[in-house]
């Protein structure tokens, strides 16, 4: 999820679902036989589909991206936001076309027509009637569109939501194949839309065509990280680099806990912590065999390190009852110093929560470790982008190309006028500059702060925080540390459709509740073996050999 100012474009809880589906195979379930793998993309079939990239440079950042490997790479960081924005689309892209879309929102839905949308359709040259739907709902919603084949011109489609919305099966019957038009070379005639990464085209691509376009793309996407107390833990003597082990980290707990004084030094760190036992979020492949992760001795490892966590006595109270609503509260209190979460926790909105709790205030994420301490650190990457949009299929070409023109100036890069535009509305009436930065004035806040246009198209991600500037150097710098221990997992932004038999499986929703309640103290590692297999000969085994048959020996790891 990219950062932009103090925005937020989701509720708390929809990003962090996001950060974690983020990181497995993009599922579309269906109906068909088991045989059904017509989506999925053949190597050269996508090569042949996706997009060239040609960078943007518009714009130079205080932080340019660093590189850690092939479609690997840092946000790039920008400590103020551009004084004089610059054009980057020559004109008005459309030609009086009128549009329907639909986005998912997470907040108060604005009134249809109001002065944003009109100003934005005016600049767009289009009529494109804005309809965002709760985003709480979503996943209930949108089936309801494509049973009745009435979907919009545009809508974005979530890519943890793949498998309710059976996207796999709706590519290429009701949403547009968009290869004709952005396939390699042909993407230069969109110039904002080329300066998407490659990789990120992939997560909107269906058995060896382009559907999708790529919101908020990043080459740098993890589930989240293990954050702390920077600012109470170096009062204390204490530095991220002291924590190399998990020995490390749990020594450290005992060293933080003052339950006498209401301060314990754990809040969750399950599933961000993977990474320490080079653990993969859904797939390994061990002695050329796929192995679900459940089967592998490490994911044991890594629990039974939880559990004694859970029961060590370092963990608030609270978090071991289940309380993730006020864990933010705690965290900015000084009540709980360590915990994990979505990368999306690390911006300007909460620095500013945490400074009024506490002036000195300051977040912080420990490295990527090794559970030993010793080897090189890995942590499995996520997909390039999990808010996509697609274009109705019964679009005529022109319509099409007027759209992908549309996606182009919506696409144009951070800092720029029509990002400016799209992002902040009309200077004077939707916001004003306070000390440079745009500050959204009550029009603002009601009609452009709720995230619509940038769920149909936008840049790659960056991180910028104007006015908070030690937000942006400390997150710059903790991903240009890790960047090269981030590895593509197997399927990595892979687009599979399986049978809804599959999907159950893959979910192991029984598994699951079991865990968490293994690392809340409250079930044993000998609970979460037996829900193990139960799991594997209830659908988990045959999940696998599916997998293996329709997946892995026909299209390889997407690695």
């Amino acid at each position: 999820m990219g950062i932009e100012l103090n925005r937020r474009h989701f509720l708390s809880a929809a990003a962090s679902v996001a950060g974690l589906a983020a990181a497995a195979p993009l599922l579309s379930a269906c109906s068909g036989s088991a045989s059904q793998t017509s989506t999925v993309n053949t190597a050269s079939g996508l090569q042949a589909a996706l997009p060239a990239y040609v960078p943007s440079t518009a714009l130079k950042p205080d932080f340019p991206s660093m590189a850690g490997g092939p479609d690997v790479m840092t946000d790039p960081g920008f400590l103020s936001y551009p004084a004089n924005p610059v054009t980057t689309v020559s004109g008005v892209p459309g030609r009086g076309g009128s549009y329907t879309a639909v986005t998912p929102l997470w907040g108060t839905v604005p009134t249809a027509g109001n002065s944003f949308y009109e100003a934005m359709n005016k600049a767009l040259g289009v009529t494109l009637t804005m309809k965002p739907a709760d985003g709480n709902n979503y996943n209930t919603i949108v089936p309801t569109m494509t049973a009745a084949r009435q979907l919009p011109d545009w809508i974005n489609l979530p890519s943890w939501w793949n498998s309710n919305f059976n996207v796999g099966e709706l590519a290429g019957s009701q949403l547009a194949d968009l290869t004709p038009y952005l396939a390699g070379d042909k993407i230069k005639k969109y110039p904002n839309l080329a300066a998407i990464p490659s990789a990120a085209w992939r997560v909107g691509a269906w058995g060896d065509k382009l559907y999708g376009i790529p919101c908020f793309s990043s080459g740098f996407v993890v589930a989240g990280g293990t954050f702390y107390r920077r600012d109470i833990l170096e009062s204390k003597g204490i530095t991220a680099d002291q924590v190399r082990s998990a020995e490390d980290l749990m020594s450290l707990g005992k060293e933080l806990t003052d339950a006498k004084r209401g301060v314990w030094a754990f809040g969750d760190v399950w599933t961000y912590m993977f990474g320490a036992w080079n653990l993969p979020f859904k797939w390994a492949i061990d002695n050329g065999k796929l192995v679900n992760k459940y089967e592998l001795p490490a994911f044991l490892d890594a629990l039974d390190w939880h559990y004694k966590l859970a029961t060590s006595g370092y963990m608030h109270p609270d978090t071991l009852a289940g309380d993730n609503a006020n864990s933010g509260t705690r965290f900015y209190a000084g009540k709980e110093l360590i915990q994990g979460g979505g990368m999306g926790a690390w911006v300007l909105a909460d620095y500013q929560s945490g400074v009024a709790a506490n002036p000195n205030y300051r977040r912080g994420a420990f490295n990527v470790i090794t559970a030993d301490g010793k080897g090189t650190p890995r942590t499995s990457m996520g997909a390039s982008s999990s808010m996509i949009s697609y274009l109705n299929a019964n679009l005529k070409p022109a319509q099409i190309e007027e759209l992908l023109s549309v996606a182009n100036y919506l696409a144009a890069p951070y800092g720029s006028a029509e990002y400016t535009m799209a992002n902040f509305g009309v200077e004077g009436v939707h916001y004003t500059r306070q000390n440079g930065v745009p500050t959204f004035t009550d029009e603002g806040k009601k009609n452009v702060q709720a995230t619509t246009f940038p769920f149909l198209a936008s840049p790659r991600s960056v991180i910028s925080n104007p006015g908070g500037d030690v937000v942006t150097k400390d997150y710059t710098a903790w991903q240009t540390a890790n960047v090269k221990s981030l590895t593509k997992p197997v399927f990595w932004n892979m687009n599979i459709s399986m049978p809804q038999w599959a999907a159950t499986a893959d979910a192991g929703q029984a598994v699951e509740d079991t865990i968490k309640d293994c690392y809340h103290g409250k079930k044993k590692v000998s609970d979460v073996q037996a829900a193990i297999a139960s799991w594997k000969s209830s659908g988990g085994d045959r999940l696998t050999q599916w997998m293996t048959d329709n997946v892995l020996n026909k299209y390889g790891t997407g690695q």
